[in-house]
């Protein structure tokens, strides 16, 4: 069962990122609009490639399980700076605040996720463990 259900907990947040980065490449010109309303004006194309590059190798080295820890710390590398610039619930007014709080706490459950993939591996049922099982004796 626990393989089962690393695999799935690795389905899952490899498809949250996936579909972060096909929004973010169809709409391109407005995520830089997105981030010139944070503040975020400096070498936005720079930023956006770079967090598109984070986000699709990351998703897909937990997606298959090979080097899911490294997928991990990619994903978290672009996660928590995006929760804390992007959802800072306490800077908003009262009526954003609720909503906003309830996003960063579910971004940081998402962030929980990949540090459990990060310290127990991606399990038993991974493109990484067919490779060591494939391997031929010497």
């Amino acid at each position: 069962m626990k393989g089962i259900a690393d695999l799935l907990g690795r389905i899952f947040i490899g498809l949250i990122f996936f579909y972060e980065v096909l929004d973010t490449m169809f709409f391109y010109e407005s995520a830089k609009e997105t981030m010139t309303s944070y503040g975020i004006t400096w070498g936005q194309d720079t930023l956006l490639i770079a967090a598109l590059i984070l986000l699709g190798l990351g998703a897909l080295l937990v997606f298959i399980g090979y080097f899911a820890r490294v997928g991990a710390v990619f994903l978290l590398l672009y996660l928590i700076p995006y929760t804390f610039i992007v959802y800072s619930f306490w800077d908003d007014p009262l009526d954003m605040q609720r909503i906003n709080a309830l996003q960063f706490m579910r971004n940081l459950a998402v962030a929980g996720g990949l540090l459990l993939l990060l310290a127990n591996g991606s399990g038993k049922y991974s493109v990484r463990r067919l490779i060591h099982v494939m391997r031929l004796p010497q």
